[in-house]
């Protein structure tokens, strides 16, 4: 008597990865910046339609005095005008599900470190207002950008802000 199987009723040979019911597929880094170039395109878009209302003129005076300087000058006009769009635009898709617009249409989402939904707080204070706040000063900006996008290259996927929240962008 022989201990070899009959080849019929022995189990499969194919490689079966499972993931645990925590464990979440993160976003990649195109994908991230195609979402976050949608945003951007989308409130600038929002931004340049404003500046065109004649009603606005205050406004356009501020902006046409700003491009004098610089045509990437700041006025504290349009950081909050910027501020308001954003929040007009994006703060009720993030608080009630975890997207913005781009991020909806790349089909991603963010999520807790753990998985759990973030606070209305955590994705609006911490996620974006701190990146918010760094505008208000050229050079904070400037290193807080660069570190904040150099940092998705770590092996956990994770911005500046992301670590800041405490928060992962994931694939739906």
């Amino acid at each position: 008597m022989t201990n070899a199987i009959d080849p019929r009723f022995a189990p499969p040979q194919a490689h079966v990865e499972d993931r645990a019911p925590n464990q979440v597929a993160l976003a990649g880094r195109g994908v991230r910046f195609l979402a976050a170039l949608g945003d951007g395109f989308l409130g600038a878009g929002v931004f340049w339609a404003l500046l065109k209302i004649p009603q606005l003129g205050p406004l356009q005076q501020a902006q046409l005095a700003a491009s004098r300087e610089s045509m990437w000058s700041w006025t504290p006009l349009s950081l909050v005008l910027g501020a308001l769009i954003f929040l007009a635009i994006q703060a009720w898709p993030l608080v009630t599900r975890g997207q913005t617009l781009g991020k909806m249409l790349f089909k991603l989402r963010i999520v807790r470190s753990d998985g759990s939904k973030p606070e209305a707080w955590r994705l609006l204070g911490l996620r974006y207002g701190i990146g918010l706040l760094m505008n208000m000063n050229a050079a904070l900006v400037t290193i807080y950008s660069l570190l904040d996008s150099l940092l998705i290259f770590r092996s956990s996927r994770k911005c500046l802000h992301d670590s800041i929240a405490d928060t992962q962008v994931i694939k739906l």
